[in-house]
């Protein structure tokens, strides 16, 4: 046979599928998931055993670890000294255990993630509550089984006389499970579970009335019932945990906050570092110091505050951006019947009732045994006093002890554990006080007999006892509920004020597209002139807003897109300086081009709209309210139709009246109340019937009958009229004419278009570009006075084949 033949062929997917389905198997049920019956998992149980077998109780004294870790790892665990260790570790610190299963002694770390010392300079001994996990093992009330080398036995699960699933809480990564059950309160725990052995039909609401919630051994404030009873009912929920702090006076009217407890699981010293990195980088304004104030006394976190910060927006925005408030997710999965689980907390408690009865069962079968036992024993020697003579004649005939013992078991009827108990007992035995105490004994024994009897035979009784010893456990370890319960979740709202400092700035944005915030100061010191502001060659500004930082400016651009940008969030430079470019700030895309930037600080303000202007005409009013976001990407703030785009964007109270304008120089007015307020994707309703070929170039706000309203062609000719030429019309109409354009040959041209419109009330700057960057100057009352069928006077010089491409008013007018 060649060598080939002695292997059989195999697939890698059935190869890899087995193995690594044994190896889930075994880390789901021998190492990360613990089991319902005694909420421990393999690594702690065999920790436990392995100290209680080698006499580490809490009567002795302390014993070195490194010892418990070796017989551990030599006895049951082989699987490296460092995962024993760290098991044992976590059993010793009351900051994850709500009570500890392990009395430590030296430095088991601390809450500040502080590692504990080496196993070899540390000791420890069983903690006194972990004596009940263990109590009565030795009466077989649980099953063994071999260990990993058939040298020795190990318990399956451990007697647990109180529910440790939920008392101590776990956390655990397996293979495809995971689980995350909190520590709760030890008496509200057995509490629970004596009303359902009481009433086994309670539900979960019955329950939380015993149970009301995870009692976290670092305190804290837990918040979300509803969470809890999603767990209770499911095994799957979320909570929040927030610390217990207090605002506390100072002196010279400073405040300070002071932490007393924090979310379970939270690291001390990384919380503290958080805090004051935020102090450092300034993400909050007011925190003068942070100092990490812990002691014996417990823990304390001290942020002292500047004069007059904002005690509760500061905690707010600790609480928001920090762990001293974190989410607390259940998960709440355990081995049942050798299988994972995940289970709600009646599942749970129905669970370990049903291991009690067992183990108070197998104990009063093994006290039963015992006692049926010693109560044969002493029928026999209260027999045999009763007949002494005869049975010392019968062994002093005797050849030997087993003749002896034959003699008596033939001669009197006595059975051979009895006549061995009466050849092995002392003379001393015979007096007449020690027969009395036999008898006294015996009737003892009998009456235990007859306890233990009832018990076996009647569940009322056996649960009884069940529901006795456990209320003895919770009367000598019960300890107060350290967490508070509230009902409804705290919605934490940071104020701006909190982390930007108010501050007037100016906002320039430029026809590029540079943006930047400059102080006062810096606009000052440069000379407090708007035209000197740093700009790229053959750019200009379009935009200047006196603004605060705690405010926000809307960003429209012609494709119908607007963007949120919080003031503080714009870079800083001087006022001689460029800027950045807005494509740093904001997303906008490379063909969009900004209409308007409307400054915001409150989106709530009644009757405030939004009204759009589009180039074909379509006119969109919508609340402000509707344009509040959290987003920082673009989002729909106009529908715009195929070939049109946004021409104009104003913040309106609805008041006024709206006067367009068209190339063709056409106009309309009418009142913008026509306009139904809609949402802010809709599309808009018709302004004006436009001619063939005709837009809209110009939008603004008038009232009354004041003021003029002035016209630019693109040649440059501009005249001014009268807005009461101007009537009021119905929305959607042809318009009137609004300027004459002049044609012929011998004719020179005023233009065959319009390019701009501005509403006049009070003289200002307004600036022409031409096509080639020249710019020109010039006030409106330069403008003729004029009907609205003028021609016009030229104003703006241009040359023979050019046009005037832009025209806006002066930013600082």
């Amino acid at each position: 046979m060649s060598s080939l033949e002695q292997f059989l062929p195999a697939f890698l997917e059935e190869v890899v599928g087995d193995r690594f389905g044994r190896y889930s198997k075994y880390i789901i049920q021998d190492r990360a998931i613990p089991d319902v019956r005694d909420g421990l998992k393999p690594v702690q149980r065999r920790i436990l055993y392995a100290m209680y077998d080698a006499g580490n109780t809490p009567d002795k004294t302390y014993r070195k670890s490194a010892k418990t870790v070796g017989d551990v790892m030599g006895n049951y665990h082989p699987h490296g000294d460092s995962s024993i260790y760290e098991g044992m570790v976590r059993m010793t610190q009351p900051w994850k255990m709500g009570h500890m299963l392990v009395d430590g002694h030296g430095n088991w770390g601390s809450i500040d993630d502080d590692p504990a010392a080496a196993m070899r300079y540390t000791e420890a001994r069983l903690s006194q509550i972990a004596m009940e996990l263990l109590r009565d093992i030795e009466k077989r009330t649980v099953a063994f089984k071999d260990n990993f080398d058939n040298t020795t036995k190990e318990p399956v699960v451990l007697p647990a006389r109180y529910p440790n699933l939920l008392v101590n809480g776990v956390s655990g990564i397996s293979s495809g499970f995971a689980t995350e059950i909190p520590p709760h309160n030890l008496r509200e725990v057995i509490d629970a579970c004596v009303a359902l052995m009481d009433s086994p039909d309670l539900d979960v609401e019955d329950l939380m009335k015993y149970m009301k919630g995870p009692d976290f051994p670092t305190g804290g404030i837990i918040m979300g019932e509803e969470g809890i009873r999603d767990a209770y009912r499911t095994g799957k929920g979320r909570i929040y945990l927030r610390s217990k702090t207090a605002i506390e006076d100072l002196k010279a009217g400073r405040q300070q906050i002071v932490v007393t407890e924090i979310p379970y699981q939270v690291v001390k010293s990384r919380l503290v570092t958080a805090i004051e990195n935020i102090r450092l980088e300034k993400k909050v304004e007011g925190i003068a110091e942070v100092r990490d104030e812990s002691g014996r006394l417990g823990l304390r976190i001290v942020v002292e505050l500047k004069k007059e910060a904002d005690a509760q927006g500061i905690l707010a925005y600790l609480l928001k951006k920090t762990d001293l408030q974190v989410t607390y997710n259940f998960n709440m999965v355990a081995i049942v019947n050798k299988t994972p689980k995940q289970l709600g907390v009646k599942d749970m408690l129905s669970a370990y009732i049903e291991h009690q009865k067992e183990v108070v069962t197998f104990r009063s079968q093994y006290d039963l045994e015992r006692a049926e036992d010693r109560a044969h024993v002493l029928e026999g020697l209260v027999k045999a006093l009763n007949i002494l003579d005869e049975v010392i004649a019968t062994i002093k005939a005797s050849k030997n002890r087993l003749d002896a013992q034959k003699n008596l078991v033939t001669s009197f009827g006595f059975t051979e554990r009895q006549a061995d108990a009466i050849l092995v007992l002392q003379l001393y035995r015979l007096t007449n006080l020690e027969i009395t105490t036999l008898d006294k004994e015996l009737k003892d024994v009998m009456k235990t007999v007859a306890y233990l009897r009832g018990i076996l035979g009647s569940a009322k009784k056996l649960m009884g006892v069940i529901k006795e010893e456990m209320n003895e456990i919770r009367s000598k370890f019960g300890i107060d509920r350290r967490c508070e319960i509230q009902n409804e979740v705290e919605e934490i709202k940071v104020n701006l004020e909190v982390m930007v400092t108010p501050e007037d700035v100016l906002v320039t944005l430029s026809n590029d597209g540079y943006i930047k915030r400059t102080s006062m100061l810096s606009f000052t010191r440069s000379g407090g002139d708007i035209n000197t502001t740093g700009l790229k060659e053959g750019d200009y500004l379009r935009h200047v807003k006196e603004i605060n930082t705690i405010e926000s400016m809307l960003i429209f651009t012609n494709k119908g897109q607007y963007f949120l940008l919080p003031v503080h969030q714009i870079p800083e430079y001087k006022w001689k300086e460029n800027g950045t470019a807005i494509v740093n700030v904001i997303p906008i895309a490379k063909e969009d081009r900004i209409v308007n930037v409307i400054p915001v600080k409150h989106f709530d303000e009644p009757g405030k709209s939004l009204v759009f202007v589009t180039r074909k005409g379509q006119i969109k009013r919508t609340d402000l309210k509707e344009y509040s976001t959290n987003r920082s990407g673009g989002l729909v703030a106009a529908k715009v139709g195929a070939g049109d785009e946004i021409l104009h964007v104003q913040l309106s109270d609805g008041t006024k009246d709206i006067l367009l304008v068209t190339k063709q120089g056409m106009s309309i007015r009418f009142r913008e109340e026509e306009i139904n307020s809609m949402g802010r994707a809709a599309a808009g309703v018709r302004g004006l019937q436009l001619r063939d070929g005709d837009e809209v170039i110009g939008a603004d706000w008038v009232y009354g009958d004041e003021g003029e309203v002035l016209v630019i062609s693109d040649l440059g000719y501009a005249k001014r009229t009268l807005l009461v030429d101007y009537p009021q019309q119905g929305r959607g109409g042809k318009g009137i004419v609004t300027f004459e354009f002049k044609e012929g040959r011998r004719v020179r041209s005023n233009g065959s278009e319009l390019v701009g419109m501005f509403f006049v009330k009070q003289d200002y700057e307004i600036i022409a570009y031409d096509s080639r960057g020249e710019k020109t100057v010039f006030m409106t009352n330069q403008a003729p006075l004029d009907d609205r069928k003028s021609v016009g006077k030229q104003l703006v010089p241009v040359s023979k084949g050019d046009t005037i491409p832009v025209i806006l008013r002066s930013p600082q007018s």
